[in-house]
């Protein structure tokens, strides 16, 4: 397979995803889409906050590792052959539910209720 491809079908793949994720967010808590954590299925305004977060994160992240992952293959090429791009992929994945969950602890307790601000 073409490395240019094989980049494009996964990291681009992400991007893409990211920016429909960001387009058209999940209005309300379903079993379709969305950052679905039984966390964030307790209410609406946390369901609304976590996928608002990871939105952000996800297409700010993707977008990065899109572009290291093409300029990679310009410079490396047999290099973006093996498991990189899905490495950059699964990193980007991590990267963006530790930011949502720790975000989700900030600002709210174990019950789902917003905590206080100090």
């Amino acid at each position: 397979m073409n490395t240019y491809i094989y980049v494009l079908s996964v990291n681009g793949l992400l991007f893409l995803m990211s920016i429909i994720f960001n387009l058209f967010p999940p209005k309300k808590i379903n079993n379709f889409y969305g950052y679905k954590t039984p966390r964030t299925i307790q209410n609406q305004d946390i369901w609304e906050f976590a996928n608002s977060v990871f939105n952000k994160t996800l297409l700010s992240y993707s977008a990065i590792g899109f572009l290291a992952s093409m300029l990679l293959t310009y410079l490396y090429q047999n290099l973006m052959d093996s498991w990189f791009p899905m490495a950059f992929l699964f990193f980007t994945l991590l990267v963006c539910i530790i930011k949502t969950e720790n975000l989700l602890n900030q600002y709210f307790d174990k019950e789902g209720n917003r905590k206080p601000k100090r």
